[in-house]
């Protein structure tokens, strides 16, 4: 097993991308750790743990630094270290620039870069004292392409690249490697959610012919959280069928 033993927190982790991330690390043999501001997560745990893994279900907002700050000391008591970061939680709240308000803006700015810098700083000294950590955050084909509608969220996925690599300089002599990886369309209650002519649009320009589902970033996920990437850092995984090219 790739990740036998090693405790992954995974946030965002009761749907989606961070939902198929939670099953197949766990089928790796890690501990998991996952936070949603829902209470679905507690569901995802109790199945977990039927299938025998060892999880932790926390209600958390990553926007909330003090709610991260104590729910990330009562992961590490639980479960002794903290190996594995996956900033996975993130919303949209779409909007032309001319329409979109100051308080869509602050939104998707306090989930999607807020809440991985707090995250990311509340874990890291545990990492830094283990000599040993991993962080994965999800940016998104957009940061490379720009989005329509899109710019409080383009602006967070561009961001989450830049201190990917700042956090690969700052802290790789620590042990600690940082990554991201940025998805195209994938399959997802967020993207079913989209007019079905944006999705037929979407798909068009998808070099390989079809949309990706949850379980692509997830195996993205697994290689930068694995021993198998230990010499990787700072990089952006782009998995989108090509699209972004």
């Amino acid at each position: 097993m790739r990740l036998k033993d090693k405790v992954a927190l995974i946030t965002g982790g009761a749907n989606g991308i961070g939902l198929a991330t939670a099953q197949r690390f766990a089928k790796e043999g890690a501990k998991i750790i996952l936070w949603d501001v829902t209470d679905k997560g507690q569901q995802v745990v109790n199945d977990l743990i039927s299938d025998g893994a060892k999880a932790l279900f926390q209600k958390v907002s990553v926007a909330d630094q003090d709610a991260v700050i104590k729910a990330v000391a009562v992961a590490k008591n639980h479960f002794g270290r903290i190996d594995i970061l996956i900033n996975n939680a993130g919303i949209t709240k779409d909007r032309t620039l001319l329409k979109m308000s100051k308080q869509e803006w602050d939104d998707v700015i306090s989930v999607n870069l807020t809440g991985v810098f707090n995250c990311t700083q509340a874990v890291v000294p545990i990492m830094k004292e283990q000599n040993y950590g991993r962080i994965v955050s999800a940016s998104s084909n957009v940061a490379i392409r720009g989005n329509y509608g899109q710019t409080n969220y383009v602006a967070t996925k561009s961001a989450i690249i830049g201190m990917t690599k700042v956090w690969a300089l700052e802290l790789g002599r620590f042990g600690i490697t940082a990554n991201c990886i940025a998805p195209g369309f994938i399959q997802t209650a967020m993207t079913d959610a989209m007019p079905e002519e944006v999705r037929k649009q979407s798909l068009a320009h998808i070099p390989v012919g079809k949309w990706g589902v949850p379980d692509d970033i997830a195996n993205g996920y697994l290689y930068l959280a694995s021993d198998e990437a230990s010499f990787v850092s700072g990089i952006c995984l782009t998995i989108d069928g090509g699209a972004a090219r």
